[in-house]
């Protein structure tokens, strides 16, 4: 289901957001403010685990679309977030192995629509992006998806590495790219996988590396040393789709 908005200002629309049931991705608020309502509403930020930002009242004016934000602008999500249950769920509907995108600080909205579109045409069910340091599900990660946002379900977890932990108890193995790591076609990519791709500067963390059972890299011939995340993703990806197939 879409939601209809994506920034939301002033006090009582950002409190009946809460209420109604929105997934509100982050809550800026005026910094050092101490009014009543204002409080109620990080009271709410809080009890839906929602990352909130104190701010500078100079800021706030430069986000605000109407000039009238009280104090507080939240940013809600363009689309509902799965939950990783569901897409295992998929999964065994569909008679398949598990085959997950877990996208470890993922900052550019380019790249995370461009990175589902690829989950969806390879076959994923689903996405998995960590709640805090990474781009949510904003109206340009709906349009650089062109239209696969609709059909590949994306999950919001508060940690990733315990997410892998947990999946491996569900009998996932977990892949992610980094250059040091084997050549992906010496890699059985075959069975229940979790592929994890880094930030776009940093790579993936070393406490999600750690938790990964092998580490892929993209053979490479030119003069420079990496890929962009979302051409890695797919790379990646596309070798785990023919090792299925065969």
């Amino acid at each position: 289901m879409r939601y209809e908005e994506f920034t939301i200002e002033g006090r009582n629309a950002v409190l009946e957001a809460f209420r109604s049931g929105k997934t509100i991705d982050r809550l800026f608020v005026l910094d050092g403010c101490k009014d009543g309502p204002v409080q109620t509403i990080v009271r709410e930020a809080r009890k839906h685990d929602t990352i909130i930002q104190f701010t500078a009242k100079e800021r706030l004016d430069q986000m605000s679309g109407t000039g009238r934000h009280q104090g507080v602008i939240a940013y809600a999500a363009a689309y509902e977030y799965a939950q990783v249950e569901d897409m295992l769920r998929a999964a065994e509907e569909k008679g398949e192995p598990p085959f997950l995108f877990l996208l470890d600080g993922i900052e550019d909205p380019h790249n995370l629509g461009a990175i589902i579109r690829t989950a969806n045409l390879a076959g994923a069910h689903g996405v998995i992006i960590p709640k805090r340091r990474a781009a949510g599900l904003t109206a340009t990660v709906a349009k650089t998806s062109a239209g696969a946002l609709n059909y590949t379900p994306v999950a919001k977890v508060t940690n990733l590495s315990a997410t892998i932990e947990e999946l491996k108890e569900k009998g996932l193995w977990f892949v992610c790219a980094d250059m040091g790591g084997e050549l992906m076609y010496r890699l059985n990519l075959k069975g229940p996988i979790g592929l994890v791709i880094g930030n776009e500067g940093d790579g993936v963390s070393r406490l999600v590396r750690e938790k990964c059972d092998m580490i892929a890299s993209v053979p490479m011939k030119g003069d420079i040393d990496s890929l962009n995340a979302s051409v890695a993703a797919g790379v990646l990806a596309y070798e785990i789709v023919r090792q299925r197939l065969q």
